[in-house]
């Protein structure tokens, strides 16, 4: 080949771009990752990067923590019951028809005073029966007028005629006047429905006009100063052995006492019995409101105590907490964990004593991606 059309097919090849096999192309290469600068992001080892303004946004709160000794504790289901012994509840005697009293029936919320009438019972008799107790009636009245005349008269020979036939028509003329105000009650009387202690009403289950049957609740009353507890355990556990209870009521932890543990097995569970009596403690939380319980045992435990909003799941499931290991980086570290009381955990593995854990935001840091 001459050396002018060599150099013109260099120039050739090297203008046009160069092609490789069908299958063998390489100019797919991967374009290069934009940089995020500010942005919180979370790295491939887990570590999330969270700029300081982003921590301000968002609220992160952290804590140094140390290890100390805390108390046993274990966590079960409970839910507010009634004071027995400052609480009730009313119940209708008899079948029959809720009227309200002067002032209407009490609302939920408002106080009652023990004695007090929070609604009248009439009672409900078919018709045949009140038909049976008007004809005893009229039966009663007509004897009634017979035995005061055969008063009045024996009252006019009273010279004549012994005294003891006076006194015995005067005691049945008595008798008489007292079984008429009986079924005259029973006919055009009604009950009422009294409050059996001073208290708060929690619930009220009727209103004017319903139809109740014999033995239902009408009203549920509470001690606005004391709060009972009832947790169901299902493993052994030994009276002795418990010293108290903490329950979370609006973001705090309430502590209660241990009132007793019942002898007899409900539904494969044992009864356990707190409590507490304060000012108000017992409108802190309804009754029947389902909690968790932390019953604190006797023995101590060494680890790091940190709020329970700390601890959040990993993407497997597992138990783990932020640690706040430079200005802008935040390292996930899995963690055993034990029931402490109603606002903390006890950490008994994972940490190290000087470990900033994020008590605040937490959960917000586990959702960055």
């Amino acid at each position: 080949m001459k050396p002018h059309l060599f150099a013109l097919a260099l120039a050739v090849l090297a203008s046009s771009p160069l092609l490789a096999h069908e299958g063998h192309d390489h100019g797919d290469e991967k374009a290069a990752l934009p940089n995020l600068g500010n942005t919180p992001q979370r790295q491939p080892d887990g570590v999330v990067f969270l700029p300081k303004a982003a921590q301000r946004l968002i609220g992160v709160r952290t804590l140094p923590v140390s290890a100390g000794e805390h108390p046993r504790g274990l966590e079960l289901n409970g839910r507010v019951i009634v004071d027995p012994r400052h609480g009730g509840q009313v119940n209708s005697m008899q079948a029959g028809r809720i009227d309200a009293p002067a002032d209407g029936l009490p609302l939920p919320g408002s106080k009652v005073r023990k004695g007090a009438v929070l609604a009248w019972l009439t009672p409900a008799s078919g018709q045949i029966e009140r038909a049976g107790q008007a004809a005893q009636l009229a039966e009663l009245k007509a004897a009634h007028a017979l035995a005061e005349r055969r008063l009045a008269r024996l009252q006019e020979l009273a010279d004549t005629v012994p005294a003891r036939e006076i006194d015995a028509a005067q005691s049945e003329l008595g008798s008489l006047s007292a079984r008429i105000a009986a079924i005259g009650g029973g006919l055009s009387g009604r009950e009422a429905l009294r409050a059996p202690l001073s208290g708060v009403i929690a619930a009220v289950h009727a209103v004017p006009g319903q139809m109740v049957a014999a033995g239902e609740t009408v009203f549920e009353i509470v001690a606005p100063d004391s709060l009972h507890v009832e947790a169901l355990s299902y493993s052994a556990l030994p009276a002795a052995d418990i010293v108290g209870a903490s329950v979370a009521a609006g973001g705090d932890s309430l502590a209660l006492d241990f009132l007793g543990a019942g002898q007899r097995l409900r539904e494969q569970a044992l009864p356990l019995l707190f409590g507490r009596r304060g000012d108000g403690l017992g409108l802190r939380l309804p009754l029947g409101q389902t909690l968790s319980v932390q019953v604190e045992l006797r023995g101590q435990v060494r680890g790091w105590a940190v709020p329970r909003q700390a601890v959040v799941r990993s993407p497997a499931n597992e138990a783990m907490v932020w640690v706040k290991t430079a200005p802008e980086r935040f390292t996930p570290k899995a963690i055993r964990s034990e029931v402490l009381d109603g606002a903390r955990v006890l950490v008994v593995d994972g940490l190290a004593d000087g470990d900033r854990v994020v008590v605040e935001g937490a959960s917000l840091i586990n959702q960055i991606r």
